[in-house]
């Protein structure tokens, strides 16, 4: 059917289009009325096409911006992660979280184990999950976090900042208790967690034990209230003590080698 179009007017949908954001029309508009004459479709069968593609296109698009929103340190997803080398973390459980229901009912995820066990790659899958469903979701580290709002204070701009991170259907806080946190940056890690309390999710890391956490908050009522407003409602998660990227690396060395082989005289 592009040879029944006329060149002037193949330039003219394209311009329209290009007014209208409608990317995905001007590039497929001739192919699916092609398409459309050898299945015979109706007019508006030609235009559900059309509208079907610019839609699919958009979603694409938006799923893509709010992966890159969230800052993760590597895409990774759930249907990736090896379940077979975290027998405490079942597939079926990270496949009903990352429908998102805790999501819409602001339940923490918490994920406790050693470094190694898969922490990290289940708290970025379920972001990646979450962007899917286009929400706003925003990754960090505990330490990352804490600096940011610590210069947005000696800048005057933490209710701003504190405003931003709000926003977000979803905050992703890796490594909480790798890095001991001064009074100031426990105060400020708990405001957040506070304000999102029973109002939106979030997911949080850690290699230390609950009783061990004040080895990182070393001011036990902001401690114990910070561990109330997390634990409430929480999905706890643990992934292990075991490193298997530790023992990946232990059963490589252990392969034996192949013999070489003789060499002729």
């Amino acid at each position: 059917m592009s040879s029944q179009i006329a060149p002037l007017q193949e330039a003219t949908i394209k311009t329209q289009c290009k007014l209208l954001r409608m990317p995905m029309i001007a590039a497929q508009f001739s192919s699916l009325a092609e398409e459309a004459v050898r299945e015979k479709k109706s007019h508006p069968g030609y235009l559900e096409a059309l509208l079907a593609a610019e839609i699919e296109e958009r979603e694409r698009n938006t799923i893509d911006r709010r992966i890159k929103e969230a800052h993760l340190p590597r895409v990774k997803t759930l249907e990736e992660f090896d379940y077979a080398q975290s027998p405490n973390v079942t597939a079926a459980k990270m496949r009903e979280l990352g429908e998102g229901g805790y999501i819409e009912r602001a339940e923490p995820i918490l994920f406790i184990g050693e470094c190694g066990t898969g922490k990290t790659h289940l708290l970025t899958g379920l972001c990646v999950a979450a962007c899917r469903q286009k929400r706003r979701v925003r990754f960090t580290t505990a330490a990352a976090l804490v600096n940011e709002l610590v210069e947005a204070k000696h800048q005057l701009q933490l209710r701003r900042v504190l405003a931003r991170w709000s926003r977000y259907d979803l905050i992703a806080i890796d490594e909480v208790g790798y890095v001991p946190l001064a009074e100031v940056g426990a105060e400020f890690l708990f405001q957040v967690i506070a304000e999102r309390a029973e109002k939106a999710a979030v997911i949080m890391t850690t290699n230390l034990p609950f009783s061990e956490w004040t080895q990182v908050i070393p001011n036990a009522r902001l401690c114990k209230a910070l561990l109330d407003r997390v634990t409430d409602r929480a999905h706890i998660l643990e992934t292990g003590t075991e490193s298997y990227r530790f023992r990946r690396t232990a059963e490589k060395h252990k392969r034996p080698a192949k013999s070489a082989e003789p060499k002729e005289r």
